[in-house]
């Protein structure tokens, strides 16, 4: 049974090319639907006593047409005549109402903002995607919830969908016509979007994406592709977007130790997890076979989520598999990370740089050879003026102090080590390079961890929060 309680407000999407909207208002809540009716091509009239600074531009370039500085009844019914929607949109209550009034008795929809009771139709809150629109409402019940449920789906919606929705438009009459049966035609779009030729028409390669169509209609088995994403340094909401839509759009994922299990929660549920990663004199599997297997997955026809912890090009041997989908011309795509070194500084409250003392970075990594020894550039790295981030360094941490100090540093210099970085059990200890080997063996600090040397760690904020 239907619930009658109040309004059932039934969603449209109308058609504003050309067709005059009028608008009741000039301050900023008159622009913010300006704003919107000038993106769906609307010749907006506005009546207002006076314009914001935005409006009056609006006025001055032709943008918008200023017919009149009264919303007195005269004026009113002069202007409506002629108008398929009306906006009274002042700051004042009883005006908008009056304003509404008039227009329902002349049969012309009309929305009091933020007042859903005299007005005939609301504007939901919007995404655009090119010739997508996505409308939330509540109604009018509750216009934060959905600008709040806005925010969300919006950020499940990839860049480039409206690239995507223009190239199906255009490719409808050719699918038609090559598949008249309305169930395989589907079921061949379907295919597309769940394919690399989606990911291909969203960056306006249309060549590739019409291809990987054609392979689809014709029933060929189409090469898959590779995607190396860097998944941050640990807190799932560093993700980027883009980085969180291949994970749920992948059908196979090799992941590496580094990476926490509420990251891989959001990878997508179906999809095939494959452990890769490399522990201390434990490599599950080397690197030239990692390289292979997204290969073979690739030629296999899967899209592969190389999924990395920070940045694949920081100390994540991205560029070694690039190398090799190169030699087999596997199409492939690089999604950067938020860098170890950038999140677990920021969570940690210690600037990377500091106009007082640190004009530079230096990123490196403290892996140690398999003879045990650390081939790093010392001069270099013992310099004042500077911060030093060293990856992979835990177990060598005492030699990384000790040489730095023979190279210059004094046993004084500030040092930290940010375990577990990011996450919500993250620790982070301060000392000095003579005392911070000592803390950590006594915290029993283990990886995931980074060292940062410098000044920069004096001026650690920790947050009252």
């Amino acid at each position: 049974m239907t619930d009658t309680s109040e309004p059932a407000w039934f969603p449209i999407a109308l058609r504003l090319d050309d067709v005059r909207v009028l608008v009741v208002g000039g301050g900023m809540i008159a622009a913010n639907k300006v704003r919107l009716l000038l993106a769906h091509r609307a010749k907006v009239d506005v009546i207002a006593t006076r314009l914001d600074e935005e409006m009056r531009r609006w006025g001055e370039d032709g943008t918008i047409t200023h017919i009149a500085t009264t919303a007195d009844e005269g004026a009113l019914r002069a202007a409506l005549p002629g108008c398929r929607l009306v906006y009274a949109a002042t700051d004042d209550r009883e005006t908008n109402r009056a304003v509404a009034a008039i227009a329902r008795e002349m049969n012309i929809p009309v929305c009091a903002v933020d007042d859903p009771q005299p007005s005939t139709f609301i504007t939901p809150a919007q995404i655009h995607r090119g010739l997508v629109r996505i409308a939330i409402s509540t109604g009018g019940a509750a216009p934060v919830l959905a600008r709040r449920l806005r925010e969300q789906v919006e950020s499940s919606i990839p860049e480039g969908t409206g690239e995507l929705a223009i190239f199906m438009q255009q490719q409808r009459e050719y699918v038609g016509q090559a598949c008249p049966d309305i169930s395989r035609r589907r079921r061949v779009w379907e295919t597309f979007l769940d394919g690399a030729g989606a990911q291909a028409a969203r960056q306006n390669e249309t060549a590739r994406a019409r291809a990987i169509l054609d392979d689809i209609i014709a029933g060929t088995t189409t090469r898959g592709e590779v995607w190396l994403v860097g998944a941050g340094p640990g807190d799932p909401d560093l993700l980027t977007l883009r980085a969180l839509h291949m994970m749920q759009n992948a059908d196979s994922v090799l992941y590496d130790q580094l990476l926490s299990p509420a990251l891989l929660d959001r990878v997508r549920r179906d999809a095939e997890l494959v452990f890769v990663g490399k522990r201390r004199n434990w490599h599950t599997m080397p690197q030239e076979e990692i390289n292979a297997e997204l290969v073979r997955r690739a030629q296999a026809g899967q899209r592969v989520l190389r999924l990395k912890g920070g940045d694949p090009f920081v100390f994540g041997r991205g560029g070694e598999e690039i190398e090799a989908l190169l030699e087999s011309a596997i199409p492939f795509q690089v999604v950067p990370g938020i860098t170890a070194a950038n999140g677990c500084a920021a969570y940690a409250g210690i600037p990377l740089t500091h106009r007082d003392c640190a004009q530079a970075c230096m990123f490196v990594t403290g892996h140690a050879r398999a003879d045990g020894t650390l081939h790093l550039p010392w001069d270099s790295m013992a310099r004042t003026g500077q911060t030093v981030v060293i990856y992979m360094g835990v177990s060598a941490l005492p030699a990384l102090c000790a040489r730095l100090e023979e190279h210059g540093l004094p046993a004084d210099w500030p040092a930290a080590i940010v375990e577990r970085g990011t996450r919500a059990d993250q620790r982070v200890l301060t000392g000095t390079l003579a005392s911070l080997p000592r803390q950590a063996a006594s915290a029993g600090v283990g990886s995931p961890a980074l060292i940062i040397v410098g000044e920069v760690v004096r001026h650690r904020v920790i947050s009252p929060a």
